[in-house]
């Protein structure tokens, strides 16, 4: 097994990954991005990603072929803690509408322009843990493969089928399939555990700021809500994620 070793801070491939932990337009420019941890790039291996370029730090054994870095070379590049030592560049997946492959009665989550990518991370990791059959990213404002994205989803993003469009695509995509699309809104709408979530299912969110644009209010065929008790009007999306999913889940268990 051939190692390299890499002592300088200065060296073109630290410099390369870096670029790709911070520039999402240098991340679709070159179909790469990073991920940090033992854990995370074995999931990431696991789920059909191809590994390009693997750095491990000096003293941290590692079977695969691999760029040894010295300490100061990959505190440059780590982009969180605890990862360790070692981090991959890898190849990313095209993200198409066409590649989704959806049982009998699907469980689709919608995120309609929702840009914190923390918050599309933990969305990720509920619908992981639920056995969500789809998300679907419509007009996003953040790309997939963000570093905060990857971590907040506990490596979700690797395994969970998603897809990227946009609105237009996406309620066509569903219209044809029959789905049912549930718009989570205040407006005009029923407490969310009185609909039937049993058969195909959309749950479509929008941002906290705005909630959806009015085209997905126009397609939905019901529109539902969380009830809000307090002097606050709305949820962290990523909490209103869980709980209607979770719902769609007992319903479906029950």
């Amino acid at each position: 097994m051939e190692e390299r070793i890499i002592s300088s801070v200065q060296n073109a491939r630290i410099k390369h990954v870096v670029a790709l932990q911070q520039k999402s337009a240098l991340r679709r420019e070159e179909g790469l991005f990073v991920v940090e941890g033992r854990r995370e790039i074995a999931h990431c291996i696991a789920c059909g990603y191809e590994i390009e370029e693997l750095y491990v730090l000096d003293g941290v054994a590692v079977e695969r072929e691999h760029y040894t870095v010295s300490p100061p070379v990959y505190e440059k590049m780590a982009y969180r803690e605890g990862t360790e030592g070692i981090i991959a560049v890898v190849k990313t997946k095209a993200h198409h509408l066409n590649g989704l492959t959806l049982r009998e009665h699907p469980l689709i989550v919608v995120l309609e322009r929702v840009e914190k990518p923390g918050n599309l991370g933990a969305i990720l990791r509920t619908a992981e843990a639920a056995g969500v059959d789809a998300v679907i990213m419509c007009d996003p404002l953040t790309d997939l493969y963000n570093p905060n994205l990857i971590r907040a989803s506990i490596g979700g993003v690797f395994s969970v089928p998603v897809a990227v469009c946009t609105s237009q695509e996406c309620i066509q995509f569903l219209k044809e399939r029959k789905v049912c699309i549930l718009t989570a809104q205040l407006q005009d709408s029923y407490a969310y555990y009185d609909y039937d979530m049993r058969g195909a299912t959309a749950l479509v969110m929008g941002t906290e700021s705005t909630g959806l644009t009015q085209q997905w209010r126009d397609a939905a065929d019901a529109h539902i809500r969380i009830p809000m008790l307090g002097r606050l009007d709305s949820l962290n999306v990523s909490v209103s994620a869980a709980i209607l999913i979770y719902e769609a889940v007992r319903q479906r268990n029950s």
